[in-house]
């Protein structure tokens, strides 16, 4: 799985509450009107500038805050292929893989806004093509790429009705 796109870049501790403000907590039963706020309180433009296949790219704790499953499925339905971080809050991370998201620990200090990026998620590269750098990550668990090339936890257990996928 390889992904291309631009950065969007946000600092440590992004809350969920940043991710998608509480305020529009009313609109969870309609994703795609909550993922018009998406960032909102991070960036006003955010939703105006990403483009898909774009990434976010943060410091460290991304998710921290409530364990809303809405804050990982409105930034997919953004069109974000990867949230790139430095850490994660542990169920934003789960929440991310679960319902198809890539979810990515990597030191992020040498990607700025608007860099392009292309990054596979096999292989652990992150190749940074506006700085002609790379960065490595530990690649994610075999299982974890399976969920993520079928779609989402849910798409897969479908096709597969368990974790064996042979």
């Amino acid at each position: 799985m390889k992904f291309r796109g631009r950065v969007h870049k946000f600092g440590d501790h992004i809350s969920t509450d940043l991710i998608i403000p509480g305020r529009y907590f009313h609109l969870r039963g309609n994703l795609p009107e909550l993922a018009k706020h998406c960032m909102e309180d991070a960036d006003t433009e955010f939703i105006q500038k990403v483009k898909p296949g774009d990434f976010i790219v943060a410091g460290k704790n991304f998710g921290c805050g409530s364990s809303r499953e809405h804050a990982a499925r409105v930034i997919k339905l953004c069109g974000i292929s990867a949230v790139i971080a430095g850490s994660f809050a542990r169920i934003f991370f789960r929440n991310d893989i679960n319902i198809g998201l890539a979810a990515l620990e990597c030191d992020t200090g040498k990607i700025e806004q608007g860099d392009e990026l292309e990054v596979d998620i096999q292989s652990g590269v992150v190749k940074n093509i506006t700085r002609e750098e790379q960065m490595n990550f530990v690649p994610l668990p075999e299982i974890m790429v399976k969920i993520l090339s079928e779609g989402s936890l849910v798409h897969y257990i479908k096709r597969y009705g368990n974790f064996q996928s042979e």
